[in-house]
């Protein structure tokens, strides 16, 4: 396990903020790419929220809120692979950056969760009433799934099978609809360990690009975040893959 001292920031707005925040899933969830970051609709979006909540006291309807406002303030273009931050900046994001907006304003407003990490997908569940919602952030119209059979069929679809395993170390967590899943994989995880899978999907971004050094430096922050198998296995292939094709010894 990496050391914080030995971690490599990009920069020094990402170094402040594993210093000083590094338990303030938020502030993680900003540390990728970390410059000059656009917070006016985060803060739109939450004083938005306030006033609902201030409003009333139906939870259901305070969960709706949640899921349509965070579409009409951030939730815009549904691109795979998009960063937290470039949701800040333009609206586009994925499944990861999707359902941490959605964990962190639900955690704020104190619902019962659970962030649900699958092989290449990541969703959240949400206990009101003894009864089990799903949130599926990649759906802005029908992505708010409360009818029973309905979320049984949705949680079917990504329930795993005996002695399954992940084959794909390469595969970023991103498409609610890629169809070459194994069910290998279906694991509730914080925020934090969240925030550790989106530097999981930055780092196989620079795997896919072979530049094996910058990809083995976001995996030691995201093991650090997240103690996680798969996380573990890629950070091995590509120290094994650094010195085989360049003769980089990253150990």
């Amino acid at each position: 396990m990496p050391a914080l001292e030995e971690l490599h920031f990009e920069t020094d707005l990402e170094r402040q903020i594993w210093e000083n925040d590094k338990n303030d899933p938020l502030q993680l969830f900003k540390a990728i790419h970390a410059e000059n970051i656009e917070n006016d609709k985060w803060h739109e979006l939450v004083a938005d929220l306030d006033k609902k909540r201030a409003k009333t006291n139906n939870e259901y309807n305070l969960l709706r809120s949640i899921f349509e406002k965070s579409h009409k303030y951030l939730l815009k273009n549904y691109v795979q692979h998009s960063t937290f931050n470039q949701m800040l900046e333009t609206g586009d994001f994925d499944c990861v950056s999707g359902s941490a907006t959605l964990g962190i304003l639900l955690e704020r407003y104190g619902f019962d969760f659970d962030i649900v990490e699958t092989d290449y997908h990541v969703f959240i569940m949400v206990n009101l009433d003894g009864e089990n919602l799903i949130l599926e952030s990649t759906l802005p119209i029908g992505g708010l799934i409360t009818k029973s059979s309905e979320v049984k069929k949705y949680l079917d679809s990504y329930n795993p099978k005996e002695f399954a395993q992940l084959t794909s170390l390469t595969q970023r967590l991103g498409s609610p609809d890629i169809d070459f899943s194994e069910h290998a994989i279906f694991r509730k995880v914080s925020l934090v360990e969240l925030a550790g899978l989106q530097y999981y999907n930055d780092a196989i971004s620079h795997f896919n690009e072979q530049s094996f050094g910058l990809a083995s430096k976001q995996l030691s922050k995201a093991l650090l975040l997240y103690e996680s198998e798969r996380i573990k296995a890629l950070r091995e292939l590509a120290i094994e893959q650094a010195y085989k094709v360049y003769g980089y010894d990253l150990k």
